[in-house]
């Protein structure tokens, strides 16, 4: 008996599905801002479709935007609608854009569990596009939010060119 005790564990081991083998069908919601695949391709730089449309990350230290000081707004690329204020924003040294909170209302929160554990994934409200992830580990002296996003999804507007 010892002998299968070990076989009928691996057995169990192997046969269980856990929550990062499951892919939830998610319902298609439809976005105010609506474009065909081929549209946004064509529209948006390699990078920033990637990002936006395949939900991709950039490389780390990669995005133009990690190191910008300047005040001002940081808009969707895809629709250029506003989704975080310069004075939010923060070094969190993780190599991509850092803010401890957005402009909510044009934020969705979302889950994904592309690597098998859920994080919050953080989408464009008007178009959709994948912004980049929010964390719990930003500065304990504000929010302690994190809303680490990558800088193709992002288009800068400096404070003098505000409307």
């Amino acid at each position: 008996m010892k002998i299968y005790t070990p076989l009928i564990l691996l057995l169990l081991l192997i046969g269980c599905k856990g929550n990062s083998q499951e892919t939830k069908q998610k319902e298609n919601k439809t976005y105010p801002v609506q474009k065909t695949d081929a549209q946004w391709k064509a529209e948006l730089p390699e990078m920033a479709y990637y990002v936006l449309r395949k939900a991709g990350t950039e490389r780390a230290f990669s995005g133009p935007l990690n190191n910008n000081k300047e005040a001002g707004t940081y808009v969707c690329a895809g629709c250029q609608t506003p989704l975080y204020q310069s004075k939010y924003k923060y070094d969190s040294k993780s190599g991509w854009p850092s803010f401890d909170r957005g402009i909510d209302s044009n934020l969705e929160y979302d889950v994904d569990y592309k690597i098998g554990y859920p994080r919050t994934e953080l989408k464009c409200s008007k178009c959709g596009g994948h912004l980049g992830h929010a964390f719990n580990d930003g500065p304990r002296e504000t929010t302690g939010m994190r809303h680490c996003i990558n800088s193709a999804a992002l288009n800068f507007i400096p404070a003098d060119e505000n409307p």
